[in-house]
């Protein structure tokens, strides 16, 4: 899988996420609340991912971009890591632990080809 595959399919995960908080479906606000996340955050949230895969996308012809997105996301992940943390939620925190980590190699693999 090429770099450009990894962010396409990381930034279709983001907007899958963005859309389950904007439709306020009950598995996801229930998960959020969970880890101590306010329910007026959600629409934010769901906004700082479709800004987060939007820039991915964006990134992949103008690098820079795609750079700051990549580590913008990464960012927000370690966000959520820190919430599941906070929750001692161990079996959520196995979600955004890997989103964090393929951001970062979103990152990486968007710098390695610039």
């Amino acid at each position: 899988m090429n770099f450009a595959s990894f962010t396409i399919v990381l930034s279709l995960v983001l907007l899958v996420s963005a859309l389950g908080k904007l439709r306020r479906q009950e598995s996801v606000v229930a998960a959020m609340r969970g880890v101590g996340v306010p329910d007026p955050w959600l629409p934010r949230l769901a906004w700082v991912e479709i800004a987060g895969a939007s820039g991915l996308l964006l990134g992949l012809a103008y690098r820079p971009l795609g750079i700051a997105a990549g580590t913008g996301v990464f960012l927000y992940f370690c966000g959520a890591v820190v919430f599941h943390l906070r929750a001692n939620d161990r079996k959520g925190l196995i979600a955004p632990s890997v989103l964090a980590v393929t951001a970062l190699l979103a990152t990486l693999l968007t710098v390695r080809n610039t």
